[in-house]
């Protein structure tokens, strides 16, 4: 076995134990995704617990960005994630900006950073979700300002969706990361609350509120699927769907996620996966025409302006799929009208 199968076999042990709902959806990718998500996945989660440990150096964060600079420059730590990551980065042209904007958004969580505003709280999210969503359209060859946008905000979803399930966790922890401001619009003085974190109909209006906010994301979200290669569609919109299911979860436990957590049974999460598959072909008509999102307007950016010449080497049914779903995007653009539909 090459070190290479083994760096990746890392990744999948990490991904497998940090995230049930990712590893799930990740198993449907197609294999020329899924090794690079999975090294994604893997990088995202160990610096993130480098960033996250109650004994974290003051000098963590300033490690990270070097070791993030060694991988780029092809001399990657003794570390199975670092290897796998440097491959990536070589194959795919993926921009450092977005690695670092990550690492960034770990350095507000190291300084406990709160946010008054809903967005201040989703620039946050772009730094540690939105990039993830740019990076996986990266991965899947999708470099158009639009696909990049829905994707990113897919992100911001899915990290509205954790905030809302982990309040108590993390104000055991001594973490507020609900809008300041809506807390207050509640009733509540957030560091009184912080200091005795209990439920109550006010918190649990905001948390309403802002998986209310997760929900409109994840509908714009969708649209942007139908531009993903097609043989990737199911395993994002099941990540779509199982992510928003954990809202639900939270819903049905009346909003509660300050003495107990939500999480979606495995059973449903089965039954999710089909779902996908089914749903995935009725993904075609765009619902929604927006801009994206002013908070990841950045991660878009830096995506679109980086040229990557793409050489294809696949086999024969690579070849096929790759056709087919050339035509698929080609008969998308001549049938989408261009009004409204630019990024600002």
């Amino acid at each position: 076995m090459t070190q290479s199968m083994k760096d990746l076999q890392e990744c999948v042990a990490t991904m497998r134990d940090g995230s049930k709902s990712f590893f799930a959806a990740s198993r449907i990718l197609p294999q020329r995704v899924r090794d690079p998500a999975t090294a994604l996945y893997a990088f995202c989660r160990i610096t993130d617990d480098v960033a996250d440990a109650v004994d974290a150096e003051p000098d963590a964060i300033p490690k990270l960005r070097e070791r993030l600079d060694r991988i780029y420059q092809g001399t990657p730590d003794d570390i199975a994630a670092d290897r796998a990551l440097s491959i990536v980065v070589k194959e795919f042209d993926l921009p450092i900006s977005l690695p670092l904007a990550l690492i960034e958004g770990y350095e507000w969580d190291t300084q406990f950073k709160t946010y008054d505003s809903l967005e201040d709280l989703l620039d946050y999210c772009a730094r540690v979700a939105g990039t993830v969503g740019a990076m996986m359209c990266v991965i899947m060859d999708r470099r158009e300002s639009e696909t990049l946008a829905r994707a990113c905000e897919l992100g911001l979803a899915m990290q509205l969706t954790n905030i809302a399930r982990d309040v108590g966790e993390d104000a055991a922890n001594g973490r507020i990361y609900l809008p300041l401001n809506w807390l207050r619009e509640a009733g509540l003085d957030p560091q009184v609350w912080l200091q005795k974190p209990e439920f109550n109909d006010q918190v649990a209006s905001v948390i309403a509120r802002l998986l209310k906010h997760a929900d409109t994301l994840y509908s714009r979200a969708e649209d942007g699927i139908s531009d993903l290669p097609w043989d990737c569609r199911p395993a994002i919109q099941a990540a779509r769907l199982i992510y928003a299911e954990i809202g639900r979860e939270v819903e049905k436990l009346n909003l509660d996620s300050i003495s107990t957590r939500a999480y979606v049974p495995s059973k449903r999460k089965v039954v999710l996966l089909a779902e996908a598959f089914t749903a995935i072909s009725k993904i075609f008509s765009k619902q929604h025409q927006v801009d994206a999102d002013k908070a990841i307007q950045y991660l878009v950016d830096a995506v679109i302006e980086i040229p990557h010449d793409k050489r294809f080497d696949g086999t024969t049914h690579d070849h096929l799929l790759w056709f087919v779903d050339l035509m698929e995007r080609q008969e998308r653009r001549r049938n989408t009208p261009t009004h409204g539909r630019a990024l600002q």
